[in-house]
């Protein structure tokens, strides 16, 4: 079975398929964003990488979704609830971790078929 690497770099790659999985590294927003904007990029993050390794939203599997504080818990949902398929929903996990830098406030990890 091969594995396909993309956006690979010193440390990770941006996503791997491997069968009919892909899986994404972990994918947050920009630095100086509020918490919903840095949502908000971090799932257009996870289109553009499903797009790339043949696949989208509608097929994703699992979201594992990390906040550095839950109290951004419904602002958060907010922002995914509209942009979740509502016809394909993935299982999901969201929790508070103190993530790599203060600046970011989410980061959102996603598991997907092709």
């Amino acid at each position: 079975m091969t594995i396909k690497r993309f956006g690979a770099g010193p440390r990770m790659s941006d996503a791997v398929v491997h069968g009919n999985t892909i899986y994404l590294a972990g994918q947050v927003g920009n630095e100086g964003e509020d918490l919903q904007t840095q949502t908000r990029t971090a799932l257009a993050n996870v289109d553009r990488l499903l797009a790339e390794a043949g696949s989208d939203r509608s097929k994703l599997l699992q979201m594992t979704i990390w906040l550095a504080d839950m109290a951004d818990f419904a602002a958060m949902n907010e922002i995914y609830d509209a942009w979740v398929d509502h016809n394909n929903l993935p299982t999901r996990a969201c929790g508070e971790a103190k993530l790599a830098t203060p600046a970011y406030l989410v980061e959102v990890i996603a598991v997907a078929a092709l």
